[in-house]
């Protein structure tokens, strides 16, 4: 869900809002967390059919369902209102729907349809800012240190942690998936999704879907499609080739939606090729529906639908988040609409048959959330977990890193570490126990606040180093700053870049930070760099500093993840998402981002594949991560058969501590024609003990050897010889060979068995 701030005209408030969809009773209260849960009304069905033996599949149990009921009952459920009130336009959530939420579409007691009770986001429980009363739970790290762990494993833990949190907090939709391609660096809500490469970002948020849906919750993939930048993001339009588009954003999404089978879809703000993504019939009808048979529903962003027959016939299900449109578009509009015959009887059963198969598909009927008590406890080490695997060592110059017990005067500055790390700012802020570690900074407001968990670095860096005089200095006064760091056996700067939604970022540290690095830097070389951002960011400093440590946003067990890999206690194992340029020159637009046509000139080439067709070198490579230990690949095989490409190789531990490498397979054609010189075919997460090794088998998904055929809509694969690569990075070539491949054709509708 994003919310949308520009003023909202007055429409509809409090009980009338309800009475515009002419809504049934609302379900009953549930029970205190305390107490004995107490199922709602709903469950009680009046009338009860075919649609409740769980032995039919969900179509036909959907079918079955909505062949029962009236207009008035479909109505209901393919608009939603926004959860929490909104003094801006006056608006009163429901009294049904749960305190602070993102949304909520009433229950249908007369037929046991529960409600919908809609929670943000991708890294936990999220509460609404205007909410007075803020629900406090358990934060991942963002989720592009989530993909920066390139481990499904993790990605899938984390998913089922916040699921479950969802579902013992009484909700069953979770607004999750962000799957949108990182085209833009300076795009504010990169934070929320999985980095620039397709085969990366789908497989790594699929199972984080996968993880959340395992709870009984419906999540979404969001936000379809090529809402790559904040910047005008409710009126921009993002211009791009269809040809590029399907093995670029689109096949993210694709890979991600083939995984996880997502409940629902969100479309998103934005214009693609002119027409709004919630009411663009190329996108959720020919795309989503014809060529990838997508069978949930697609609901809109919070104030993304504009139209009320065009949305619906292009293919929008339900209209979220009332009142953030400039109209109830799917409420009394859609009566008319469908009264006057510009929307059919027919299209309304579709849009709800979408949504009520998705809900019996993922268990929502017969599971329902009630709020329940959580296991909090369990839940601090799934975060803490994914940040230690998703944190990148960028640089350690002569093994600073691990701190020695040796050091005896350690310096910590800046970053507010000793309160707490920080989160990424808008919709998807989780509330943490205990609050805000740094209140009051400014914005205190939307997209605020500005948060810090309550999870200090510097308190966890003393438990490691009880022998140690550990001194901090919030880092405001750079020459202060310095001369501590000048007597200091090591130093540790921990350097933030604030990044939320609704705006985008300069490619910088927030302030004056850059400045501070290089003055202690200067004063110590022995100096370590923990970066908090929400992206990457230039480092002007990097020559004059011993080690960096990528932590990302991470989450509400950061300050604990960070001190276990300064001091070794976990080997760092994260590889980057994305490429880090030295500066926005090297990028395919160094401007920075447009009002009105967006226009991806570069099509397909992003990342580490524009980097590659230019010849440029970044400041860290995609893939990039550095360990304590030392491994070694090699003993590659690759061998084509029946149209499909598998490689082998084996990975070997050669250090003195167990870790975990990602080996990378790239592929390329011989002959060219593809939008760079090559695409990550396949990776893997492989944990070993000092001495162990591991053989790993790949295969390549044919998609990522083919091209789009626009005029035949069609995947080709060329025939020819093609370079499969073991790589350690998208920079770092280990080993090559050669195979060679059959020209073939697929269809749209082809996917990976």
């Amino acid at each position: 869900m994003t919310l949308r701030i520009a003023a909202v005209p007055l429409l509809l408030v409090g009980a009338a809002a309800s009475a515009q969809v002419a809504a049934p009773p609302p379900p009953a209260k549930v029970a205190p967390v305390a107490g004995t849960p107490v199922l709602p009304a709903w469950n009680k069905p009046a009338i009860r059919g075919a649609w409740n033996d769980t032995r039919l599949a969900p179509y036909l149990r959907a079918k079955a369902l909505v062949a029962a009921m009236t207009r008035d009952e479909k109505l209901t459920l393919v608009f939603g209102y926004f959860g929490t009130d909104f003094p801006v336009s006056r608006y009163h959530a429901p009294v049904e729907a749960h305190a602070g939420s993102a949304g909520y579409v009433p229950a249908i007691a007369r037929l046991g349809i529960p409600a919908q009770h809609q929670t943000d986001a991708g890294v936990g429980v999220a509460t609404q800012g205007g909410a007075a009363v803020k629900r406090e739970r358990t934060a991942l790290p963002s989720n592009l240190a989530i993909a920066a762990s390139w481990d499904v494993a993790v990605a899938h833990a984390g998913g089922a942690m916040i699921g479950d949190e969802a579902h013992r907090s009484g909700f069953n939709v979770m607004l999750a998936g962000g799957v949108d391609l990182l085209r833009e660096p300076r795009n504010g809500r990169n934070f929320e999704y999985g980095g620039e490469d397709p085969l990366l970002a789908g497989t790594m948020v699929a199972e984080q879907v996968r993880g959340i849906q395992s709870n009984h919750v419906i999540s979404t993939i969001k936000h379809y499609a090529f809402n790559d930048q904040e910047t005008d993001r409710n009126t921009g339009n993002s211009v791009i080739g269809h040809g590029a588009a399907r093995v670029s954003d689109l096949l993210a999404f694709q890979l991600a939606i083939e995984r996880a089978d997502p409940g629902s879809i969100m479309c998103s703000y934005n214009r693609v090729d002119g027409a709004y993504a919630c009411e663009n019939s190329w996108l959720l009808t020919d795309v989503l529906r014809t060529d990838w048979g997508f069978k949930g529903y697609v609901m809109s962003d919070w104030g993304a639908t504009h139209s009320t027959a065009i949305a619906a016939n292009a293919g929008l299900d339900q209209d979220s988040g009332f009142p953030f449109d400039t109209q109830p578009f799917f409420a009394a509009p859609l009566r008319e609409a469908v009264e006057r015959g510009e929307v059919t009887p027919a299209r309304l059963d579709l849009m709800t048959t979408r949504i009520v198969r998705s809900m019996f598909g993922h268990g929502v009927f017969e599971d329902p959330a009630i709020e329940r008590p959580i296991d909090y406890a369990a839940h601090v080490a799934v975060t803490r977990a994914a940040a230690e695997a998703g944190a990148v060592l960028l640089k350690n110059q002569d093994d600073l890193l691990p701190l020695a017990a040796s050091a005896k005067r350690i310096a910590v500055i800046g970053g507010h570490a000793d309160k707490g790390v920080l989160a990424g700012g808008g919709s998807s802020l989780v509330y943490p126990i205990g609050g805000n570690a740094v209140p009051g900074l400014l914005p205190t407001g939307w997209p605020g606040p500005i948060m810090y968990y309550p999870s200090s670095p510097l308190d966890e860096i003393k438990r490691h180093a009880p022998g140690a005089t550990v001194t901090f200095a919030d880092g405001s006064d750079p020459v202060a700053a310095a001369a501590l760091a000048r007597d200091a056996d090591i130093v540790i700067v921990f350097a933030t870049q604030w990044q939320g939604e609704s705006f985008d970022t300069p490619m910088t540290l927030d302030g004056t930070q850059d400045a501070l690095i290089d003055a202690v830097g200067a004063a110590n070389s022995k100096t370590v760099v923990v970066l908090e951002t929400g992206s990457q960011v230039a480092m002007p400093w990097l020559d004059h500093v011993g080690a960096v440590l990528e932590a990302w946003y991470p989450g509400t067990q950061g300050g604990a993840a960070i001190a276990n890999l300064l001091f070794g206690k976990v080997n760092p194992s994260g590889r980057l998402p994305m490429t880090f340029a030295k500066s926005v020159d090297q990028l395919a637009d160094p401007a920075a981002p447009h009002v009105g046509n967006v226009a991806y000139s570069e099509g397909a080439t992003v990342g580490y594949k524009w980097f590659d067709a230019k010849a440029i070198a970044p400041l860290f490579a995609f893939g990039h991560g550095l360990s304590y230990t030392r491994f070694t690949v090699g003993g590659l095989t690759a061998v084509a058969a029946n149209g499909a490409l598998t490689a082998r190789f084996t990975v070997r531990n050669t250090g003195a501590r167990a870790g975990a490498s990602v080996p990378q397979i790239y592929v390329s054609p011989d002959a060219g024609g593809w939008e760079a010189p090559k695409r990550l075919g396949g990776f893997a997460k492989v944990a070993l003990a000092p001495g162990a090794s591991q053989t790993v088998s790949m295969s390549v998904d044919r998609r990522l050897l083919a091209t789009w055929d626009e005029a035949g809509h069609q995947w080709k694969v060329a025939g020819g010889a093609y370079k499969v690569m073991l790589a350690d990075s998208a920079r770092d070539i280990r080993q090559t060979v050669t195979v060679t491949l059959p020209a073939q054709t697929m269809p749209a509708t082809w996917r990976a068995k």
